[in-house]
């Protein structure tokens, strides 16, 4: 039976040993873990932003008692909740599925994993930590990366000036940038009269030096760099979720058009707040890690009650161990199958000797060595 569109099965240790990284690098940084609801109710998702186009992508349901409910379709409305009563900064991280009901293309699917971290009560400082955040992570990660960002409030000054009175929906159509050609986009502003605003912000960073709000850019410039993070400001940066209020970033890689990770600033329950939002699908097909190869299959020929026991001394160790039991032939094809890095065969002979036999699957090459060397050296078993 096929997925339904848009949905996936994957092999997932790639992807938990990245978001291992992601959130341990949250907690460096004093975020603390929380969890919402998946399915809310439909009026919560939408909350005040329904002219946002990701509005009218939600998933609706409705229960038994004919209640409407939307799945959730990203973290952000939900701390509405969570931010009441708190003390301020209130740092938190989350990692979930979110839902998307939308046409599928490229590296873009209806369910996928965003990892979170927000700061509830925030200034241009904290903006600058998440940034550092979120360059360590990707550093960590191996991906070559550019933190783009812009400032919704000097967009808002430029549309002030144009007297552009529909600002939503000019911003909504800048936004597009990158997804359509300019031409198209440009044809679109005409219906607002806001066509000369492509000319404006292909200006130089010097030309915006004459709006007030351009010091907050200079501003987190500034602390970006005690962070030692490299950040480029693009003016065309617009981001299409109307609750943004201060600064907007995106980062791109080479690897795949789409942005691995996206946040700004924006307001809770009318708190000052910012935070950034990870594709963890997204850096699952672009992350240079090496996973954990040292795992171990025990194989039982007709010595069960040793083989079990050795198992859950090498688990104690904190290294993956099975046992399989019965035809070797068998159990070193399943070790083949599943790349499994090292077999131990545990017999009638190995016992008489007092030793185990180990076998590399990767070379093929086979060694006896006692339990005591073996339990040791187990997190570099191969190297015996």
């Amino acid at each position: 039976m096929e997925t339904v569109k848009g949905f996936r099965d994957i092999e997932a240790s790639k992807k938990n040993k990245i978001k291992e990284i992601i959130e341990e690098t949250f907690k460096l940084y004093n975020f603390q873990p929380v969890e919402t609801p998946i399915i809310e109710y439909e009026k919560f998702v939408k909350g005040e932003n329904t002219a946002d186009e990701v509005i009218s992508d939600i998933f609706k349901l409705q229960d038994k008692g004919k209640r409407k409910l939307a799945l959730r379709y990203e973290f952000t409305f939900q701390y509405k909740r969570l931010a009441k009563n708190k003390k301020l900064p209130f740092k938190i991280y989350q990692i979930g599925p979110v839902f998307r009901d939308e046409p599928i293309t490229g590296n873009r699917f209806r369910q996928f994993t965003q990892c979170d971290v927000d700061i509830i009560g925030s200034d241009i400082k904290d903006e600058a930590e998440i940034l550092s955040l979120t360059k360590e992570i990707l550093d960590k990660l191996g991906i070559d990366f550019v933190i783009y960002f812009n400032n919704r409030k000097l967009l808002n000054e430029i549309l002030d000036e144009q007297k552009i009175k529909e600002k939503k929906a000019v911003i909504k159509e800048i936004d597009k940038l990158d997804k359509f050609p300019k031409k198209i986009v440009r044809e679109n502003l005409k219906k607002y009269k806001a066509e000369k605003l492509l000319g404006i912000l292909n200006q130089n960073p010097e030309f915006f030096r004459k709006y007030e709000s351009f010091s907050e850019i200079e501003w987190l410039i500034d602390y970006c760099e005690l962070y030692r993070v490299e950040v480029k400001f693009a003016p065309f940066l617009a981001r299409g979720l109307s609750y943004y209020n201060g600064t907007i970033f995106e980062i791109k890689t080479k690897g795949i058009k789409e942005t691995v990770a996206g946040g700004g600033s924006y307001l809770v329950n009318g708190i000052q707040s910012t935070g950034i939002s990870f594709g963890l699908d997204r850096l699952e097909l672009l992350g240079k890690i090496e996973l954990d190869k040292s795992n171990v299959l025990v194989i039982s020929l007709n010595q069960d009650k040793k083989a079990i026991k050795l198992a859950d001394r090498i688990r104690k160790l904190k290294v993956p161990c099975s046992v399989m039991f019965g035809k070797p032939g068998r159990a070193l094809e399943y070790a083949n199958s599943y790349n499994i890095s090292s077999v131990i065969f545990i017999g009638k002979e190995e016992v008489k000797k007092k030793k185990i036999k180990i076998r590399n699957m990767k070379t093929g090459k086979e060694k006896l060595v006692s339990e005591k060397l073996l339990l040791k050296s187990i997190k570099n078993i191969n190297r015996l």
